[in-house]
């Protein structure tokens, strides 16, 4: 049952790939300036690429359908949203949010390096999690990082599948969490039952265990992590001339390149 709730509650709020965070998370303790930068290099480099790898994509119709969609999503409802937040809320707060949100990620983190033999930085992880939840409150600042030197090293089920050598499947484009695929949309659902934020009332401790505060919450990690960015999608756009074919290629790309890391 809790695929098809998972599947609900995709069409219902902004979440996610970062992505998110493009998978489901970022470095939160760059300036605005220099998380632009990340994104420009990011789909310079993929421009720069002569050949693009073909993605399979039986789906295209529904995919171009969704990605219009989400585009309008993201102009009129989420751009307008954060930026209004940011007017009344200090962008240091907001890294802060961010931090916090970052560091409530752990679990899946370092079961994912531990996962693909990543031991190392399995420990930093570790590390990084006992010093930002003791020293940087609650994980708002990010000392294991400033003054310890210590990185973060992101991983998910989508990129330990890939590392076993599964492949990434059709292309699929999901309401507001944008461009995925069938490998990357098993993982989410399986690093769902790490995660501290849920809609189920589980055995274990999570912050939420309801469906109102799991979209309240979700909701406002979106929207704060937007807010720190939010001339990039814009940017993003003023080149391309097909919107769909342009994100599925970078998506596609970027998760290769990530599971070859």
């Amino acid at each position: 049952m809790k695929i098809f709730s998972l599947l609900f509650f995709v069409f219902i709020i902004f979440s996610g790939c970062s992505s998110t965070k493009l998978s489901h998370p970022n470095d939160i303790q760059q300036t605005q300036d220099e998380l632009s930068q990340e994104d420009d290099d990011l789909f310079d480099e993929f421009e720069d690429e002569a050949e693009i790898q073909k993605v399979y994509d039986p789906l295209i119709t529904y995919n171009r359908a969704m990605t219009n969609f989400n585009d309008k999503m993201i102009t009129y409802v989420l751009t307008p949203v954060s930026k209004t937040y940011a007017k009344f809320v200090d962008v240091e707060i907001r890294k802060s949010v961010s931090n916090f949100f970052n560091n409530i990620y752990y679990l899946p983190r370092v079961v994912n390096n531990l996962l693909q033999g990543k031991f190392k930085n399995s420990y930093e992880e570790t590390q990084r999690f006992a010093i930002n939840t003791t020293v940087g409150i609650l994980g708002f600042f990010d000392p294991a990082k400033n003054y310890f030197h210590i990185e973060a090293h992101p991983e998910d089920l989508g990129q330990t599948l890939g590392f076993y050598g599964v492949g990434s499947g059709p292309h699929i484009v999901l309401p507001l969490f944008g461009p995925s695929n069938l490998r990357d949309i098993t993982g989410m659902y399986g690093d769902s039952y790490l995660s501290l934020i849920d809609y189920t009332d589980r055995d274990a401790f999570t912050i939420t265990d309801t469906w109102g505060g799991y979209i309240g919450v979700k909701s406002y990690e979106k929207v704060n992590d937007f807010s720190l960015n939010i001339k990039s999608y814009t940017k993003l756009k003023e080149d391309v001339i097909d919107l769909y074919p342009y994100l599925r290629d970078i998506y596609e790309q970027y998760r290769d390149k990530q599971i070859k890391e």
